[in-house]
């Protein structure tokens, strides 16, 4: 049942522990002139324990102060991170009867092993936390459900799906984007399950683990994946970079995107706030090791112009904290396209002098921001670029894509343009 109330309590999994404590209160209310209006405070029996974190470094600092925000709808960039994401979102609307709900109504509804360390309640002592989770011999099912709804199809068949299934569904991270999703376990951990759709011009799965894997030889800090099979279909599990397994639970590492960091919203209208230039700027302020991080970055953003990925907007990259530092996330999220041009690309996110051009002199002219010297810097450009043109191909091959999506995605992989 959706709540009518206006606040919940903030609930976090501090470093080292598996049992959450209550961090503090949210309340969301309208202002006279209609706007949405957030706050939040942090519980002075928190603020008194010696292992506090602040919940975001920037703008949630430890404090007895009361923070107050009107933009993206009231709710803070943190709390929206641990909230669902488009497919989520989807998930909890067809699971509500209903098409629009508030953004608090999102935060409580979905479940509680959303991405990072935070959660969301209406009692003041959080729930335990999760001791079981879904196994992957329920993925048949899950295709079956997500390609009903992906097809907008009646959901009157929904009932019919055990409790266990629709649980798993409920699972949404805000890893991720509109692809269908769960999260399932298996002996080494949590895995993101990413399934096809009916409409993807190629075998996303097999194409996205492919990526990663080349991300890996390329020298980039990645998401480990693996494919499975599931009713003769392939499913991409991407392993989940924000929880590890031990014998009392799963340890959670505190999770923001640069979505947040950029104090951005995800809208046509904030593009411009998207910047791998000013994401640096960010990440040298509150990374534990900024000069590792920064060239991580730098890295990170070549890969994605050599591929092609146009889809490299700021929910695709995070940060997290296992511990009391935060650090640059593992890639993710990394899909090769096909524009039309062979003269120009450009990424989602502003990566040089002339904007967001996919191009290597672009690329180069912010080098001293990744703290990387120009020679270094086109040094390490030069060999990316020519192990991704000489090797995309065999370990798309070796990871299982088939000749004829080879064929579709080829022209992903350093355009003619990128060097002109």
């Amino acid at each position: 049942m959706i709540s009518k109330k206006n606040e919940c309590y903030v609930y976090i999994t501090l470093p080292s522990q598996t049992e959450a404590v209550t961090a503090g209160r949210f309340v969301l209310t309208t202002d006279k002139r209609g706007l949405s209006v957030g706050r939040f405070v942090y519980g002075k029996s928190y603020l008194e324990r010696p292992n506090a974190v602040a919940l975001d470094p920037v703008e949630l600092k430890l404090s007895a102060r009361v923070y107050e925000t009107r933009a993206m709808k009231g709710v803070f960039g943190v709390l929206r991170d641990a909230g669902p994401d488009y497919w989520g979102r989807r998930i909890i609307e067809h699971y509500s009867g209903k098409s629009e709900l508030d953004e608090l109504d999102y935060l409580l509804y979905s479940p509680d092993d959303r991405a990072g360390a935070l959660g969301f309640g209406l009692n003041v002592i959080p729930p335990a936390p999760r001791r079981e989770f879904n196994k992957k011999f329920d993925l048949i099912k899950l295709q079956q459900l997500a390609d009903a709804i992906v097809n907008e199809e009646d959901q009157s068949s929904a009932v019919l799906v055990n409790d266990q299934v629709t649980d798993l569904l409920l699972i949404g991270t805000s890893m991720g984007g509109a692809r269908p999703k769960a999260v399932v376990e298996d002996k080494e951990g949590l895995w993101i399950a990413k399934f096809n759709r009916f409409d993807d011009k190629w075998n996303a799965a097999r194409v996205e683990h492919a990526m990663l894997v080349l991300a890996h030889r390329s020298g980039l800090q990645a998401a480990d994946s693996k494919i499975v099979q599931i009713g003769g279909r392939d499913v991409l599990l991407v392993k989940r970079f924000d929880r590890k397994k031990t014998s009392q639970g799963y340890l959670r590492a505190r999770m923001m995107s640069a979505l947040t960091l950029l104090h951005s919203e995800d809208t046509f209208q904030s593009r411009d706030k998207w910047s791998y230039i000013s994401l640096v700027e960010e990440l040298r302020r509150i990374s534990g090791q900024p000069e590792k991080d920064a060239a991580e970055l730098f890295r990170r953003m070549c890969f994605n112009a050599l591929i092609s990925n146009t889809d490299d907007h700021p929910r695709n990259h995070a940060v997290i904290a296992s511990e009391q530092d935060w650090r640059l996330s593992p890639a993710y999220d990394l899909t090769p396209s096909t524009p039309v041009s062979l003269e120009r690309r450009d990424l989602a996110m502003i990566c040089g002098n002339q904007g967001r051009f996919a191009n290597a002199e672009n690329l180069l002219s912010q080098h001293a921001r990744f703290f990387i010297e120009y020679e270094q810097a086109n040094l390490m450009l030069g060999k990316m670029e020519s192990f991704i043109k000489n090797n995309w191909y065999s370990i798309a091959r070796a990871e299982g894509v088939s000749e004829a999506d080879c064929k579709k995605i080829e022209s992903a992989f350093v355009y003619p343009g990128f060097r002109s």
